[in-house]
């Protein structure tokens, strides 16, 4: 594309390009991939939009992926993803969730743990239509008098994806018998920084059992939880 045409059109020209397009152009120059792997160029493509199904083959028994188009068209739009090496060596693996075009897994690369009750996970957020992911270490996972849940998303403000970490207390546990504070109960990991922080504020009460059960809606993370003192049930955010 010429350089006589100013960015912002070429910008318009990307993003009604189809996802293999995407792909290939991403080698022309350093300036087009940094604008197509950019999270505020993924929140604006205009692109169809496609379901990203797993399933595990039938001989081989390995999990794959094949994108297909929203529509009553999707017969004819399969596309089989490329999986990258880093989600393929996740072991225990699950989806933690989908955001403005990414998916973020978490398991771990080894099964040994560290410790009987703390231990090391592992994310990885990855972008199927331009095949790029990143690899994020989970610190403290907890396990046996404490549960880790995991939620992820695209914050509206800033476009950055985050990882948000809850520690707290199993639901076999008798909350009143618990007299330490949770270590580390809240923390967020932040793309942009590729770091993780701890919270110190408003945190939930340590009675909130939280379930696996979540939804991001308008940048907010939802997840189902009960209140073991108040026996009660309700939803709580990030």
């Amino acid at each position: 594309m010429s350089d006589n045409i100013p960015f912002e059109i070429q910008t318009e020209i990307i993003q009604r390009l189809p996802v293999k397009s995407l792909i290939r152009f991403r080698s022309v120059s350093k300036t087009w991939k940094s604008l197509i792997d950019s999270s505020d160029f993924v929140a604006r493509y205009s692109g169809q939009q496609r379901l990203l199904v797993g399933y595990d083959g039938l001989l081989d028994f390995k999990q794959k992926y094949v994108s297909v188009v929203d529509d009553d068209t999707f017969p004819q739009h399969k596309v089989y993803v490329h999986v990258p090496l880093m989600v393929k060596m996740l072991k225990r693996s699950t989806t933690i969730d989908g955001s403005h075009g990414l998916l973020c897994s978490h398991g771990d690369y080894q099964l040994d743990r560290d410790s009987p009750t703390f231990g090391t996970g592992r994310a990885v957020m990855w972008n199927p239509s331009i095949r790029k992911a990143v690899s994020v270490v989970v610190p403290n996972v907890a396990y046996g008098t404490f549960e880790t849940v995991l939620g992820f998303g695209v914050c509206r403000e800033t476009n950055d994806p985050k990882i948000v970490k809850i520690i707290h207390i199993s639901n076999g546990r008798d909350v009143g018998s618990i007299t330490c504070i949770i270590p580390r109960q809240v923390e967020v990991f932040t793309l942009s920084t590729n770091a993780w922080r701890y919270s110190y504020s408003n945190l939930p009460r340590k009675s909130i059992h939280f379930s696996y059960y979540r939804v991001v809606i308008d940048g907010f993370i939802y997840w189902l939880a009960t209140d073991r003192i108040a026996r009660d049930g309700g939803v709580g955010k990030f």
